[in-house]
């Protein structure tokens, strides 16, 4: 229906996640009315970002230097790791301003339904920095979902024989929610973690 290019560009956008055949067609329109300097930098930023990124060896986390600046950082607190599954939660954490320590990145969960076990995950990395007699706590950063939930036990049971503590963030209700509106779970975790006063 489209020539070739433009047939071609919307396959491209296609591939994004969360994109649909309309707004691939609208993307693949708007690229095409945008000044050509811009477009240039647009593909010379998706290049540079595809070339000069890389994993930390250290957490798996992206970065342009190895390892990334947080690894490097000796003015974190070493004794606390805090896993999650994926590098876009480090910036997440990070935005926070409240936690000092370090992290390491899963790159995923397991998932037996996409076919993703352990040996798919940045394991090996975790389970060695174990190893420092710094390390005093391993905090599971992990979605509240299925596949976090599986994950997060999955470490407990490999991590926990090392005496190193385990702990998982709390899930519940969110600060200027109603009670009447959550569902069932939302509030068995809320329970689950509630604290003292």
């Amino acid at each position: 229906m489209y020539p070739e290019p433009i047939a071609r560009l919307i396959d491209s956008f296609l591939k994004l996640p969360g994109i649909g055949q309309k707004t691939a067609t609208r993307l693949a329109f708007y690229s095409i009315e945008m000044d050509e300097d811009d477009v240039a930098l647009f593909a010379k930023s998706l290049l540079s970002a595809k070339r000069d990124l890389s994993y930390c060896t250290i957490c798996g986390n992206l970065t342009k230097d190895d390892p990334c600046d947080i690894c490097k950082d000796n003015s974190r607190d070493g004794s606390t790791i805090l896993v999650v599954e994926e590098t876009k939660d480090v910036l997440a954490m990070e935005k926070m301003r409240n936690y000092h320590g370090y992290y390491h990145v899963l790159h995923g969960v397991i998932s037996p339904i996409e076919g993703v076990g352990p040996d798919d995950l940045n394991l090996a990395s975790l389970l060695q920095r174990l190893h420092n007699p710094e390390v005093q706590e391993v905090i599971l950063a992990t979605n509240a979902n299925t596949e976090g939930e599986a994950t997060a036990m999955y470490l407990s049971r490999l991590i926990k024989p090392s005496g190193i503590t385990v702990s998982r963030l709390a899930h519940g209700l969110s600060v200027g929610s109603d009670i009447e509106y959550a569902d069932e779970v939302t509030l068995a975790k809320a329970v689950e973690g509630r604290r003292e006063l």
